[in-house]
């Protein structure tokens, strides 16, 4: 049994190996690479794609699992080695119906639509990138065809990301929060004028306080980066390799929020345990479970009165021009103001939620085929003036603003929001663990919260899944309603200042 154990760990390792490779040229390709690399980077992430799926689906494997099934239904549920077996098996399952060649022509398929995209939204230009998205859509037509479902086609792209949830829980997810939210932004608005309109903020002075708030949360320097890039994210070749990207702006501060955000996925990836590392087990439960962790230490520390009280003096300080004359409450409301735009990173906790729930719509439609591509600008601008009151005057402010549609992220956009009310789920439990917490946050101290997070959620990796982890911390499935008393509270506070 131990020897079938080993060379399991050791046949996965080695699939991993690639797949983390792979993550490094996706990395290199969005921040280092020039641009007329791209054609070769496509195939050089084909063949490793392709090296990996046919490692991974091989019989061996399969051998491999059933001589270790007594791991799975061992009483040692929780430890590492019966984890390994349960998830490896789901993966593996999985992946066996998907054909080597179909995986590796769509990620060859992703890495030169995005290339095509980038020069797209540049130029504010849908025209140009459709014939890439047709092609992305056919071939996410013909992933989902390799899967026996009942019910939703969606919900095989949904369990890519969200294993195990179905699209009906998140329709229900958000046909609540849409009741809500619709209200609250009405009566939320602001037309105030941010304090930063107009101010000059240089570019080398936000990356210096952007690296203070990653390493100020939890990072020691040997082990991440924070580099530029078009569309900000967060890649992991191992716990102690983080890169954190980022995009800046003269004329606003929304990169801070950019970094404590990307180090929030940071912190979790770099927080699973080492004993997983290189094995299937080595990152985030789920995406929404990763998305909360991002939007906790971005929204709920980040945004928070406490944290600007012990940070706003260091900004001010940093820009003195732009800055000098707003005292702390006028910069704290600014931060939190509720004002529909149309570029989905930079909303504000309470519209970013219709920006979700308008792509996942959308989604559903597109490969349901009862929306065309053809059709697509003019559906998205029509449902954004209807959910946010504002139109879309050109492409780049509109349908090509996200990077995850050149690269057939389909069902990748509905776990942002639920992301968002997980974070607050998480959060009001780690208030209970941790009196003071506000105080401790008040002082630029973040250990004990960075530690509760770790032990309850990073180190435990894909240990278990998203539904069993959720259940461990919060002690229920996922639940809107903590989120919505959050916002009406932030909100209502906010109004009335």
């Amino acid at each position: 049994m131990s020897h079938d154990y080993d060379e399991l760990k050791h046949r996965l390792a080695k699939v991993h190996d690639l797949r983390t490779a792979a993550e490094l040229l996706f990395w290199d390709q969005t921040v280092m690479m020039p641009s007329r690399g791209a054609a070769v980077r496509a195939e050089q992430l084909a063949t490793l794609e392709r090296l990996a799926h046919e490692r991974f689906v091989d019989d061996e494997i399969g051998r491999l699992l059933d001589e270790l099934r007594p791991f799975e239904e061992s009483e040692l549920f929780d430890s590492d080695e019966a984890s390994l077996v349960r998830v490896t098996r789901r993966d593996w399952e999985k992946a066996r119906q998907v054909p080597s060649e179909l995986s590796a022509e769509m990620t060859k398929a992703a890495s030169e639509a995005m290339e095509a995209w980038v020069v797209a939204r540049r130029d504010s230009s849908y025209a140009a990138f459709q014939p890439w998205l047709e092609r992305t859509l056919e071939l996410k037509r013909r992933y989902i065809d390799c899967f026996d479902y009942e019910g939703d086609p969606y919900d095989v792209v949904l369990d890519d990301f969200e294993p195990g949830m179905k699209t009906d829980e998140v329709r229900a997810v958000f046909e609540r929060l849409k009741e809500e939210l619709v209200l609250l932004i009405a009566e939320a608005a602001s037309d105030e004028v941010s304090p930063v309109a107009g101010g000059r903020f240089p570019e080398e002075v936000q990356h210096r306080l952007s690296t203070e708030l990653v390493e100020r949360f939890g990072f020691r320097p040997e082990y991440y980066r924070l580099d530029r890039t078009v569309h900000p994210f967060c890649a992991s070749s191992a716990t102690t390799d983080i890169r954190l990207t980022t995009r800046y702006s003269e004329r606003d501060l929304t990169s801070l929020f950019t970094a404590m955000h990307e180090c929030g996925h940071g912190l979790y990836e770099h927080g699973v345990s080492p004993s997983l590392e290189r094995t299937p087990l080595c990152a985030g439960a789920s995406s929404a479970l990763h998305e909360s962790q991002s939007r906790l230490w971005e929204n709920i520390v980040g945004r928070s009165l406490p944290f600007w009280r012990w940070y706003y003096p260091r900004v001010q300080e940093a820009f003195p021009e732009a800055l000098g004359g707003v005292d702390l409450e006028r910069f704290h409301r600014s931060v939190n103001r509720v004002r529909p735009s149309h570029i989905r990173v930079d909303a504000d906790e309470a519209t970013y939620g219709m920006h979700i729930i308008l792509r996942f719509e959308l989604e559903q439609e597109l490969l349901a085929g009862t929306l065309s591509l053809n059709d697509l600008p003019e559906a998205w601008n029509a449902r954004f003036k209807e959910y946010l009151g504002i139109d879309v005057p050109e492409d780049r402010l509109g349908v090509l603003q996200d990077v995850h549609w050149s690269g057939g992220s389909f069902g990748y956009f509905p776990t942002y929001q639920l992301g968002n009310v997980i974070s607050v789920q998480i959060w009001e439990k780690a208030q209970e663990a941790l009196p003071g917490l506000g105080g401790q946050i008040e002082r630029g101290e973040f250990g004990a919260l960075l530690g509760w997070l770790q032990e309850h959620i990073y180190r435990h990796g894909r240990k278990f899944t998203p539904q069993e982890l959720l259940e461990r911390v919060v002690g229920g499935p996922i639940d809107p309603e903590p989120y919505l008393r959050y916002l009406k509270s932030k909100y209502g506070t906010a109004v009335a200042a």
